[in-house]
């Protein structure tokens, strides 16, 4: 079984994507390589950006085996992220 991916769309003149970053950090300290953490500048990856329908960044997008089990708009602080992946890492 495949660990999650947290997908963390994002933009390089974007304030609220520079406050996501050090979250992201402590979450991949709190889980380790439990979780695969993959960081999209919008800008570069326009063809992803409009498969997942990003209108907002920072956007993180949570995927289990392909499927899309979470969508979160905005800044997400790195607890509420653990409490969301736990499950998808057993």
């Amino acid at each position: 079984m495949a660990k999650p991916v947290l997908m963390d769309f994002f933009a390089v003149w974007c304030g609220p994507c520079k406050l996501q970053t050090p979250e992201l950090e402590k979450l991949k300290e709190m889980m380790g390589d439990s979780v695969e953490i993959k960081k999209i500048d919008v800008d570069d990856n326009l063809d992803l950006a409009q498969k997942y329908g990003i209108m907002v960044v920072p956007t993180l997008i949570i995927e289990k085996d392909g499927v899309v089990k979470e969508r979160l708009e905005g800044v997400t602080p790195a607890d509420a992220l653990m409490r969301m992946l736990e499950p998808l890492t057993e």
